[in-house]
């Protein structure tokens, strides 16, 4: 198979994912670029390049649903530009078996997270809710973003457990809300890679690539496959997809 069509058909996949479960898709994307011959940093790079791509077209098609609530994703973007800003910096002093190990962890405490039962929201007054609530979304973004993308991942898978059981959201909200996060911090992801000399034209031209499938692939996920899933189903698919993302980042650190 061509090499370009192959980055078409990971884009076209991945994108269906991003479209369902709100994540990046750098778990996928990564270790098949390594597998191409790409360093661990490139890797990094093409992910997070289809991400930006993928999660705009996503957000937009969101929003036309009605599934996005701007005013809160515009809390958790700018968290996001903020953590996502010190990823260039971080690859550049931590080793990639680091941040795997790390990756493992938080994937681990996401699982633990979505399956707990959301907190009840506190009897306190409307204003004061709501400026909590920001706060949370800002601090849970900041945080997503800073660990996130310098593990190539976007986001998501971090932030949709993490909405789910401190801010009591569904999982289909949070699946809009994070991957409009995505949008935010791959933005200020890919600026910081390319300070640090990270991306350069090979890795600019496989990402957008890439991205193109991944755009095909998140208008088919929202558009046509979401509509299919309740609550429930939604709720399922969302863990599976963690525990197969947990098992492949332990193969690559132990095999």
């Amino acid at each position: 198979m061509d090499i370009y069509a192959l980055y078409i058909a990971i884009g076209l996949f991945t994108g269906i994912l991003s479209g369902i479960f709100g994540i990046g898709g750098g778990l996928i994307i990564v270790p098949i670029m390594l597998a191409t011959g790409h360093s661990f940093e490139e890797s990094i790079g093409i992910s997070i390049l289809q991400m930006a791509l993928s999660s705009f077209v996503g957000s937009v098609l969101n929003f036309k649903k009605k599934s996005l609530d701007f005013s809160l994703g515009l809390l958790i973007g700018a968290g996001g530009l903020i953590g996502a800003s010190f990823s260039g910096f971080v690859l550049k002093i931590v080793s990639s078996k680091i941040l795997m190990v790390i990756f493992a962890l938080l994937v681990v405490y996401s699982m633990i997270q979505f399956v707990l039962k959301p907190k009840k929201k506190d009897l306190i007054a409307d204003t004061k809710r709501y400026h909590l609530q920001g706060l949370k979304l800002f601090l849970i973004g900041t945080l997503t973003g800073f660990f996130a993308i310098t593990l190539g991942i976007g986001g998501g898978m971090l932030m949709v457990p993490l909405m789910h059981y401190f801010l009591g959201y569904d999982s289909k909200k949070c699946v809009a809300l994070g991957l409009f996060f995505i949008l935010f911090s791959s933005i200020s992801g890919a600026f910081s890679l390319m300070y640090h000399h990270i991306i350069n034209k090979e890795v600019l031209l496989a990402g957008a690539i890439v991205g193109l499938g991944s755009v095909m692939g998140v208008s088919i996920g929202i558009k046509w496959i979401m509509g299919l899933l309740n609550e429930k189903m939604h709720k399922a698919l969302i863990l599976g997809v963690y525990g197969l993302s947990l098992l492949i980042v332990l193969y690559k650190l132990f095999f």
